[in-house]
């Protein structure tokens, strides 16, 4: 992957079921190796995106947010994701416990409550973050290597860009 500097698009989702399409069509130009920085305040809509996500890559069964277990597989998903809820870590030296660097490069990883990791340095894909907004949420995609802007995403931001 090639750094470069964030793109940063401005998007509005009207409800859940927007929120949950985007998530969708972003699947769908992802390789397989993608860290998503997922950001924003309690029910912001982070678990709604992964859940949209989880499901446009065929999964069929419901999706929590793993506050409790901090990570979630879905290993049986093509590529595999693992959906990360870092609310409860409280310090780095957590993330060493449960082997997160272990994960990194092998599969999709969704990271809820991303911002806990602004001590390591890793090599986020992309980053949303999201916020409650009249009665939908407002969003803001950063694009962080150049393999990932591509036409395709820019079709998928166009449909969601917040309209000026």
């Amino acid at each position: 992957m090639k750094k470069n500097a964030a793109i940063e698009h401005a998007l509005y989702f009207a409800d859940e079921e927007s929120l949950e399409r985007f998530a969708g069509r972003l699947a769908t130009v992802l390789n397989g190796t993608e860290l998503v920085a997922l950001n924003g305040p309690l029910g912001a809509g982070k678990t709604t995106f992964s859940r949209g996500l989880l499901r446009a890559l065929g999964h069929t069964g419901s999706v929590k947010s793993p506050t409790f277990t901090l990570v979630e597989p879905y290993e049986h998903l093509s590529p595999p994701v693992f959906h990360f809820d870092l609310y409860r870590i409280a310090d780095p030296e957590e993330l060493e416990l449960i082997g997160f660097r272990d994960y990194l490069g092998e599969a999709v990883l969704l990271i809820e409550w991303a911002e806990r990791l602004r001590e390591w340095p890793v090599p986020f894909s992309l980053a949303l973050t999201l916020a409650h907004a009249d009665a939908g949420r407002a969003g803001r995609l950063e694009v962080l290597y150049d393999d990932l802007e591509s036409e395709q995403i820019q079709e998928i931001v166009h449909e969601f860009a917040v309209k000026t």
